[in-house]
């Protein structure tokens, strides 16, 4: 069984390292931020941080009973609009973890997702989901980064 403290703190140093990632990115200009590469799924690096953080809120809402799926990433054109997304992201997330007891977190339960399926989903699991999916953003986002001119350096999990 998966702790509330444990999910707590892995979602901390998935979010330490995002944010680290978004900071690197400040140093971007709107159109390198917005530049289309080849070869990406979310074609741009700021797309790609929206999407990474959109997906974390959309789970955590779905564990709630909320199905959001709005795609409001226009109201985020800028890596300071986007921390400020990734904050309020974090928060929620925390928020529920706190709530949140170690049978809830461990329990199989219907829930209900977008176009209306029902999925027999553990929330804990839901939760590594949203701290995997992250990272996988992450690496995305640092090859970007790379092919911008801008290597990324030092932002793996945090072990310390």
């Amino acid at each position: 069984m998966i702790s509330s403290d444990a999910l707590l703190d892995l979602h901390e140093r998935c979010h330490r390292s995002f944010a680290g990632l978004l900071a690197h990115c400040r140093a971007f200009d709107s159109d390198a931020l917005n530049r289309e590469l080849e070869g990406f799924g979310y074609p741009s690096v700021r797309l790609q941080l929206h999407h990474a953080l959109g997906a974390e809120a959309y789970w955590v809402g779905v564990l709630q009973g909320r199905v959001e799926a709005e795609d409001d990433n226009p109201r985020y054109p800028t890596v300071a609009s986007l921390e400020s997304m990734r904050e309020a992201v974090s928060s929620a997330t925390e928020g529920y973890l706190r709530r949140a007891s170690r049978e809830e977190l461990n329990t199989v339960r219907s829930m209900l997702t977008w176009t209306g399926k029902e999925r027999m989903l553990v929330p804990a699991q839901v939760i590594l989901r949203t701290a995997t999916h992250l990272f996988q953003h992450q690496g995305q986002v640092t090859a970007m980064c790379r092919l911008l001119g801008r290597p990324v350096n030092g932002l793996d999990y945090p072990i310390e």
